[in-house]
């Protein structure tokens, strides 16, 4: 077999990324891959994944195959959204109350908890700027997520983000309204919304 052609496949399906159990899948155990990885012949981004030396890494990609129950928020999803004009200093994601990510997640990614039954509200799948799908939330969620973060997030982000949605052509005042009443933020969005509006 040729680990490399292999590999490449795997990658090329995979938006880059070549997961252990994966490769298992495809008859590559776990030694081969440390061994191609002692070789330089494949990189290890994380506990589980590689990528090939020449291949530039999606790292929301990356993050999002950790865990499923991991969402991008907030900042992240913003920038997804092409709301925020700068790259997140770290990656944002909410996760459901009682999951703890793994450390690998918690190292990368400032983790905000919300109750279960509203973790999926608003869950969509966007694009990476490496064109790989990851599951984030939806604008109205996102911005209700930030009027909820507000005061950990800092003035000036969360003022931005509502400026630009107000602004935002495809925006959906039905829908923000909605969530905002499952969230308990619609009064404070009311408050903002009539100055930006």
């Amino acid at each position: 077999m040729d680990y490399l052609k292999e590999l490449a496949a795997i990658a090329g399906s995979h938006g880059g990324i070549i997961e252990t159990k994966v490769a298992a899948q495809h008859g590559i155990s776990k030694a081969m891959l440390c061994k191609l990885c002692k070789e330089d012949k494949i990189h290890r981004i994380v506990r589980g994944q590689y990528i090939l030396p020449d291949d530039m890494q999606d790292e929301l990609l990356s993050i999002s195959n950790r865990s499923d129950k991991i969402v991008f928020s907030h900042e992240t999803a913003l920038y997804l959204h092409g709301i925020s004009d700068r790259t997140p200093f770290e990656h944002t994601v909410t996760a459901p109350t009682g999951c703890i990510p793994s450390s690998a997640i918690k190292a990368e990614c400032k983790v905000y908890y919300i109750k279960p039954e509203l973790f999926k509200l608003g869950k969509t799948r966007l694009k990476t700027p490496a064109g790989n799908e990851v599951p984030a939330y939806d604008l109205e969620r996102t911005v209700c997520d930030v009027i909820r973060s507000r005061n950990k997030m800092g003035t000036e982000t969360f003022l931005a983000a509502l400026k630009l949605y107000a602004a935002n052509p495809n925006k959906d005042l039905n829908k923000l309204n909605s969530y905002a009443k499952k969230m308990r933020v619609s009064n404070v969005l009311r408050q903002y919304l009539e100055v930006l509006l």
